[in-house]
């Protein structure tokens, strides 16, 4: 079982900075692919950024691109989305995913493990 738990989420100011974690309890997520999607009221869940399992690779939503920075440190089985610039369009609940096979990919249903989500609002 795949058990993943976000956090660091909260309030900030448009132009202020947060970073999310996602941590796995219980196992490694060496071996995973894991992605940050998040999901504003009224819309649809959206992408914005994935990680390979060794860190090597990243591929980000354009609307973030260098705005948004993911990370991994496999050791501790947590994964970071590192926000900065924030927008009030960025005001989400974020998700972590994991999926275990198969290369940066944007499509949420490609992953079979989710967190809980946590809340970012963006004032402006």
């Amino acid at each position: 079982q795949v058990q993943l738990v976000e956090s660091g989420g909260g309030l900030v100011q448009a132009g202020g900075s947060l970073m999310l974690s996602c941590a796995r309890s219980g196992g490694t997520i060496s071996t995973y692919v894991m992605g940050w999607f998040r999901q504003a009221p009224g819309k649809e869940r959206e992408f914005v950024a994935v990680i390979g399992w060794s860190g090597a690779g990243t591929d980000y939503a354009d609307s973030v691109k260098g705005r948004f920075t993911i990370s991994r440190d496999n050791a501790k089985n947590t994964v970071y989305l590192q926000m900065n610039s924030l927008k009030p369009e960025d005001t989400a609940v974020y998700y972590c995913a994991a999926k275990r096979f198969g290369g940066l990919i944007r499509v949420g249903t490609m992953y079979g493990y989710w967190g809980q989500g946590t809340q970012v609002t963006v004032s402006s």
